[in-house]
């Protein structure tokens, strides 16, 4: 029998809706408009932002060639063209006056860009998907049903020439929280199973103009004794965004700081350019945090509601790994939602009654009990990916930063390594652009760093006085005598590598 009665109570009434139309936001609005649908399963989705306005940001600007991939499954690799992206194809890691290439493998291709223009490129292939509706709203709160399940939100939609607006209420079955950082409904939803995001550093984002980077098209990383690393890479033809770590704080008086910590472990080439920015613009800061994800659909989870993005789980923006978890993130959701969309008993009758067919069918996700295996398998197919990304991103911070003795011996350890070339450097990088999303692979490659930079500390000459009574300097291999405190050195070397990696497999593991 063809039920022809709607399912929408009112215009305000939709199969999903989505808050947030930033990276995620868009990306599943668009993702779930392609599901395979027919009159009966036609999906309606609300895209809720508080503002549709370009944004400016100093991170989500550089995307990975997994990122690149999944957009292409995703059917929008459209999106990074007529912005002035600019095609990466690897990095280069300064240290110590030394530069190593680290190009990506088999010619493989990542974007950066501005991310506002990005984003914009998001939100207007999202309006072009079937049953989606960009609404400019700010989202206060989550409307709940007395059994605590997720029923939509209540928003107040953007006023025209400062007129007061009230607030409405907009319902659906499921509701995706991808609003980002900062996000206010992340513990609501998450309940007990809620952890604090952990503050690792800051930001400092400058733009510098019509500068040439060691390698072109290529991200620079440099390592800055005393502070963390700094990150260049070009977002438009004429712009280059650099990116600062500071540890400990936001610096009272960032342009000292740059000047004075920054700018003379830099090439040179690049030293007018920052002092032209840092004189002409209030530089941007973005605080770095690390969260990792927990497992939705649980005892503790708000029955409804389902974290995407940034709101569900973050990791430290150095390897620019966060959009492509997010997009990988969608491409999974929309392979496991094709077959609860598509269900072909949503429009049967629970019952033998002929009343029933006079009544509304239901909806794709109405039936909450049908999702939580959706989200049980996401969280554990994103693992390959996501964990990598993840791990890889606070581990190698550490090392980057490093400030303490040991993390500074796998720090020189690390840029030996990649010096070595081949693998040492193919298989990393792999990892890095989430081509390669091996965890095994990852602890392989980090434990090697950890081996290596041992060997180098008995192998490697390095600088010593010819005589206690004179300054100049020579290359020297350590001599037997120095093996007791080199072996001490080794141990505490291994014993940090292990402190630092392995808690971030346990977070990774974790699924409480």
């Amino acid at each position: 029998m063809a039920v022809t009665k709607s399912r929408y109570a009112s215009p305000n009434h939709f199969d999903a809706i989505i808050i947030g139309a930033g990276i995620a936001g868009p990306a599943l609005a668009y993702a779930l408009s392609t599901l395979p649908q027919t009159s009966e399963n036609a999906l309606r989705i609300a895209l809720m932002d508080r503002s549709f306005a370009e944004p400016n940001r100093i991170v989500g600007e550089l995307l990975q060639p997994g990122g690149m991939k999944a957009l292409r499954e995703l059917g929008m690799q459209d999106c990074v063209n007529n912005i002035d992206a600019i095609p990466c194809h690897g990095y280069a890691v300064l240290y110590q006056g030394k530069t190593v290439h680290i190009p990506y493998p088999n010619k493989e291709e990542g974007r950066s860009f501005h991310h506002g223009r990005f984003v914009q490129n998001l939100r207007a292939k999202a309006r072009t998907g079937k049953g989606v509706e960009c609404i400019e709203a700010t989202v206060s709160d989550l409307i709940e049903s007395p059994e605590g399940r997720v029923l939509g939100v209540r928003a107040t939609r953007k006023a025209e020439k400062e007129q007061a607006q009230a607030a409405e209420e907009f319902f659906a079955d499921v509701t995706f929280v991808a609003d980002g950082w900062s996000s206010k409904f992340r513990s609501k939803v998450l309940g007990a199973s809620f952890r604090e995001p952990r503050l690792k550093s800051h930001f400092i984002g400058l733009v510098l103009k019509d500068v040439r980077l060691p390698i072109p098209k290529h991200g620079t990383v440099a390592l800055i004794p005393g502070t963390g690393p700094v990150l260049i890479y070009q977002i438009g033809e004429h712009e280059t965004r650099m990116l600062v770590d500071a540890q400990g704080g936001l610096p009272k008086d960032i342009p000292a700081y740059v000047k004075t910590k920054i700018i003379p472990h830099l090439p040179e080439n690049l030293h007018d350019a920052i002092l032209d920015s840092v004189a002409s613009e209030r530089p941007k800061s973005m605080p770095n945090s690390f969260f990792p994800s927990t497992k939705q659909g649980g005892k503790y989870h708000k029955p409804g509601a389902i974290l995407l993005g940034d709101s569900w789980n973050m990791r430290h923006p150095l390897t620019g790994g966060g959009m492509t978890v997010a997009f990988s993130d969608v491409v999974i959701i929309r392979r496991l939602l094709d077959a609860v969309v598509n269900d072909p008993t949503l429009a049967i009758p629970d019952t033998e009654d002929p009343s029933d067919a006079e009544k509304p069918p239901k909806g794709p996700f109405s039936d909450w009990s049908k999702l939580v295996p959706v989200l049980t398998d996401l969280h554990w197919e994103r693992k390959g990916l996501a964990s990598t990304v993840n791990i890889l991103s606070v581990a190698l911070y550490d090392l980057f930063g490093a400030e303490d003795e040991n993390l500074f011996v796998l720090r020189e350890g690390c840029f030996k390594y990649f010096e070595r070339g081949g693998k040492c450097v193919d298989e990393p990088v792999s990892l890095l652009a989430a081509i390669a999303p091996s965890p095994m692979l990852l602890a392989y490659h980090f434990f090697s760093v950890a081996f290596y930079a041992i060997y180098c500390l008995f192998a490697h000459p390095r600088p010593r006085r010819i005589s206690p009574d004179s300054e100049k300097m020579a290359m020297v291999v350590p001599g037997i005598d120095e093996y007791p405190l080199l072996a001490w050195r080794s141990v505490m070397a291994l014993y940090t590598a292990a402190v630092v990696f392995l808690p971030l497999v346990w977070t990774e593991v974790r699924w409480w």
